[in-house]
Parts: structure tokens; sequence; C-alpha cells
């Protein structure tokens, strides 16, 4: 039905010019309803915008791959990045990218969660799969809004962050130096604890960025440079071991195992950040301020580096000089209760 007389005299126009655009409107006369059935047909000819485009119908992997070519490219970490990505849409069934929903994920996660896999990590592969559907929408590869906007990330409880004691320190470099064959690890380690630094910005290191009393870090998680001072007598170390054994080598697993060694428990995923907390505890506990902290360490956000707020000598004592409580004295003294 195009054109069509209702039982009161009025013209009806119902009218599909493509499929899935439909144009329904009701007139007075038979000659305005055959005019807006022309309109109609001849816009969708003239305007494309008119014309609604095929549903994508690509799946999640095709997505990813587009994704990598566009953008992950560009990433440091793309080859890791893109692992993970190309796992989850396997696992998931590799469904349609365009019909994927909150409550598909969520089932998936779930199921993660299940067979043990931290909610650290279930989180990370949330953000890396949102951004594949934002900068995809935002370079204009697909039409439609990213389907898992409306999934949160799972709340966690902040983990504690451990710290070597002096004692610990001491007991950490015997066991590096008795049982670690490669002369890296100790300087490496050395380097990180006396800067903050991550074991990877250490192990990077090259004799032209030790100079002037600074050490310059390069490549860095955060994608920016930055220079930590460091005392002369480190500086001349550095610059020794260069010149008797090269450039540092990839020397992660020998501290691990001089951690195992060494005796001291850890929390999982803490071995190599170890050096960089007992930095920033350090500092903090002697009496540092949290601005320059957040320099030396890179972080982009202070809300990283107030983790080791808390360790500051001063820290909230303002609850014991303002809070209600200073002017009472007598809640201090020993109550008696009368029960006669």
């Amino acid at each position: 039905m195009a054109i069509q007389q209702t039982d009161d005299g009025r013209w009806k126009v119902d009218v599909e010019p493509i499929k899935g655009k439909r144009f329904r409107k009701t007139f007075k006369t038979k000659g305005e309803a055959q005019r807006f059935e022309a309109t109609c047909r001849a816009k969708v000819i003239d305007k494309p915008d008119w014309t609604p485009k095929p549903r994508d119908r690509r799946r999640l992997l095709e997505l990813i791959g587009r994704w990598r070519l566009l953008h992950g490219h560009a990433l440091s970490d793309i080859h890791r990045t893109e692992l993970v990505l190309n796992r989850m849409a396997r696992e998931m069934g590799n469904p349609v990218a365009s019909q994927l929903t909150g409550a598909t994920y969520t089932a998936y996660r779930a199921a993660r969660l299940a067979s043990g896999t931290s909610g650290k990590t279930v989180n990370n592969q949330l953000g890396y799969l949102c951004s594949v559907f934002n900068v995809l929408r935002q370079l204009g590869e697909i039409d439609y809004e990213n389907p898992l906007a409306s999934v949160k990330p799972l709340k966690l409880q902040e983990r504690e962050l451990t710290y070597l004691s002096d004692a610990h320190i001491d007991q950490l470099f015997r066991a590096i130096q008795d049982h670690c064959r490669t002369p890296h690890t100790y300087m490496v380690a050395t380097i990180c604890l006396a800067t903050g630094c991550r074991w990877g910005e250490a192990q990077a290191l090259r004799p032209e960025r030790v100079r002037d009393g600074h050490v310059l870090f390069v490549n860095t998680k955060g994608k920016r440079r930055r220079s930590v001072p460091i005392d002369q007598a480190l500086h001349d170390r550095i610059h020794q071991h260069f010149q008797e054994h090269g450039l540092f080598t990839n020397c992660r697993d020998s501290f691990d195992y001089a951690v195992n060694m060494s005796g001291l428990k850890l929390p999982a995923g803490q071995k190599s950040h170890v050096l960089r907390h007992t930095f920033a505890s350090h500092f903090m506990m002697n009496g540092g301020n949290i601005l320059t902290l957040q320099k030396v360490l890179g972080h982009a956000s202070l809300n990283m580096t107030m983790r080791y707020a808390h360790l500051a000598p001063d820290y909230l004592k303002d609850v014991i000089t303002l809070g209600p409580i200073r002017g009472f004295r007598h809640f201090y003294a020993a109550q008696t209760c009368d029960r006669t």
C-alpha cells in the first residue's frame, strides 16, 4: 500500500522506498498525499543519509584487527595487549561486535573470576576492550556506541604495599651477592632502591643517561622523561660498572631468584616493585614531600602517590589536636561503675 483513502475521506500514505526506511502520514487531499510520496522517494535517492546503512556484521576478532591497524600499532605494549584481546574474543565465542552486550561480557567475567583470575586482571581486560570500541567510534570506523559502556569495573580492596626495613634491605642484597651470577642484578637493584624507578627503567639505562649527578629515565611507562638526582658515589659506581661489565642485560629472573633465596615473604606481584615501594615508603617516613615524590616516581596522578602519604610522620596528626575530644581530659580518666 502506498496511498489509500480512509473511511473518513482522508488519504493515508504508507511508503517504504527502500528496506528499513518507512514513511507514514495522513492528508486531507489525494494530491498532498501524492506529493508527499514523491518527495519521500526523491529524498532517499538524493540524500545518502536518508538511506540506512547496512548493519555492521563484523565479528570481534576482525574489529580488534582494525583497532590494531588504526591505533594499536602506536602502543608500546601492543603485542601483549593484542594477545589478551584476541584470547578474550575467542573465549566469548567471537560474537558479532555490534551485538555484544553487557550481560554477555559480565557472564564471561564471572567465569574468569571463578577460574581463579584476579579482579585486577579482569578490570584491566575490560579497559582494553572498552578502549577498542571507544577508539574505533572516535575514528568513525563503527557507527554505534561502546556496548560495554554500562559495565563497571569491579570494586577491589586496596592492596597493602609492602616495603623493606633496613634489616630486610641488607638481607635481600646479601642474597643477591650470594646467589646471582650476573653482576648486573646488584647494580640494577641499587639504582631502583636509590631512585624509586621501575626495574625495566633501571635495566634500560645507558652511560650517557647518567651524568651531572642525575639519572635520566626515558621510555617510561607514563611516556615522559624524568631526571632523578643521585649522590656522587653512586654516579661514579654506575659508570665504573658500565666500564667493567658493559650495558645491563635482562636480569629480572635473577632478582626474583634472589628474593626467593633471601627468605623474604612478599605479596604476589610485588617482587620487582618492592624496591620502588621501599624507596617511596622510606622517603615519606623520613619527612619527604608528597609532591616531590610524585615527580620522582613519575606518577601522572597524585592519587597514585597518595598511597604512601600515611607513612609521613605527621600524617593526619590534626585528628589529635583539632578533634572535639581535645578539651575533655576526663574521657581518659579511669571510670568506675557504682552497682549499689
